[in-house]
C-alpha cells in the first residue's frame, strides 16, 4: 500500500518572500504571464511544491530546485521533476493543488464555470462515454463532463505525455480506467480517485501502480 497526499492552496500574492524561492528559469516563466492571476497561480504551485517536498526531504524550500526541461524542445517549461519523489501540480481558478506519492502521479483540478458544449464533449469523450451524458439536464451534464475531464487529464499527466495521448483513447467507468488504447496506460496498474477541491471545482488524481493507494487531502496555508 502506498499513500498519496494532496494539498490544496489559494493563489499567493506576488510578495518578495515568495518570489525569492523561484530560480532564474522559474522567474522568467513567472514574468512571461500577462495576467496577474496566472502569475500568482504559477508562483503558488512552485512555492507549495518546494515547501512540502522540502519538508519531506529534509531541505529548506530555498534548497529545492526542479528540473523542468521540456523533453521535446529542451526549454524549461516542462513538467517539473525532483529526484527521489513523484509529484504533480495543477491549478484552476482559486485552487492550486499538489499531489505527492512514490509512483508516477497526475493531478488535475478544474472550475465548473464553463458549460459543456457539444464540441468540447465530442473532443474529450468517446462514443461510449458520450452516450452516458445524453438525456441529462445542462447542469448535470456539465458536472458529469468535468468528472470525465479531470479524470482523463490526471491520467495523461501521470504518464508525462499529456495531450500526446488522445482523450478519446481512454474509456472510463466512473473513477476507473476501463480501457486504454494507448500502451502508456494499463488499467491493471492504474489507480484513479476523485478529489474534493471545494464547491465549484472538480478534481482527480491518478497514480500508476498496481499497489493499493490511500489518498489523503489537506489544506496548505503557506
Amino acid at each position: 500500500m502506498i499513500e498519496c497526499l494532496v494539498w490544496w492552496a489559494r493563489p499567493l500574492p506576488g510578495e518578495a518572500r515568495y518570489l525569492a524561492l523561484l530560480d532564474e528559469p522559474e522567474r522568467g516563466r513567472f514574468e512571461s504571464y500577462r495576467r496577474e492571476i496566472d502569475r500568482r497561480r504559477f508562483l503558488t504551485g512552485r512555492v507549495l511544491a518546494k515547501s512540502v517536498l522540502g519538508a519531506q526531504l529534509g531541505r529548506t524550500p530555498e534548497a529545492v530546485r526542479f528540473d523542468a526541461t521540456c523533453d521535446d524542445c529542451g526549454k524549461p517549461h516542462g513538467k517539473p521533476k525532483l529526484a527521489g519523489v513523484e509529484f504533480s501540480i495543477s491549478h484552476s481558478g482559486e485552487r492550486v493543488g499538489l499531489a505527492v506519492t512514490s509512483a508516477p502521479v497526475g493531478l488535475d483540478v478544474e472550475t465548473e464555470t464553463r458549460r459543456a458544449e457539444d464540441n468540447l464533449i465530442a473532443y474529450t469523450l468517446n462514443e461510449t462515454e458520450q452516450a452516458a451524458l445524453r438525456g441529462l439536464d445542462p447542469d448535470a451534464r456539465t458536472r458529469a463532463f468535468y468528472e470525465y475531464w479531470t479524470r482523463k487529464e490526471a491520467l495523461m499527466k501521470a504518464t508525462g505525455r499529456g495531450l500526446k495521448i488522445p482523450l478519446q483513447s481512454l474509456t472510463l467507468d466512473g473513477a476507473r480506467l476501463a480501457h486504454s488504447a494507448d500502451p502508456a496506460l494499463n488499467p491493471a496498474t492504474t489507480h484513479l480517485a476523485d478529489l474534493d477541491p471545494g464547491e465549484g471545482y472538480r478534481g482527480a488524481v491518478a497514480v500508476l501502480t498496481a499497489a493499493e493507494v490511500v489518498v489523503k487531502e489537506g489544506t496548505w496555508e503557506g
